[in-house]
């Protein structure tokens, strides 16, 4: 780690952060059958992974993942999904992403599944940093984080041959 990075969370801390919204998610979601996690490649679908692990240690609902992958450069939505849309309709999916930032990523994400009957969408990140410019709320969150706009949040997860981390540069 270079010397302008802040480490601001730890592996473990990173597994605590998980394991809470998943419970919080459980808690959401008691009487379904099924939810979706949609991860938004490539973080996201990475911390989706992780919270369909613990999901299925702690519930009895069946955990289906979705990758979302959007072009973020574009000024429109462009995106595209692993899976037919039939099999998420009518169901609880819930968006995952890493960091949220300035909130585009996220509302390119929901807009995926807008023209889709759905039970309900959640949102999910695991750290909010607070500059949003896009009217999103976040549903379930890791840690809230006050920074500046020249600083930078990066999550580290599942890197050959780096701990997992998030640290601010």
């Amino acid at each position: 780690m270079a010397e302008s990075q802040v480490l601001i969370l730890d592996k473990n801390q990173i597994t605590q952060k998980i394991k809470r919204i998943a419970y919080q998610i459980l808690e959401d979601n008691l009487e379904e059958q099924e939810i979706v996690l949609a991860g938004i490649w490539d973080r996201g679908y990475k911390l989706a992974l992780r919270l369909k692990s613990e999901l299925e240690d702690i519930s009895d609902f069946k955990v289906t993942l979705l990758r979302v992958d959007l072009e973020k450069l574009n000024s429109k939505l462009v995106a595209k999904t692993d899976m037919e849309e039939a099999k998420w309709s009518g169901k609880v999916i819930i968006l995952v992403d890493d960091v949220l930032n300035s909130g585009k990523t996220l509302a390119y994400g929901l807009g995926v599944f807008l023209n889709t009957p759905h039970k309900k969408i959640r949102t999910v990140v695991l750290v909010d940093r607070s500059h949003k410019i896009f009217p999103i709320a976040t549903d379930f969150v890791g840690l809230e984080l006050a920074t500046i706009l020249k600083e930078r949040v990066d999550v580290v997860l599942d890197v050959a041959g780096e701990e997992d981390r998030v640290y601010l540069s």
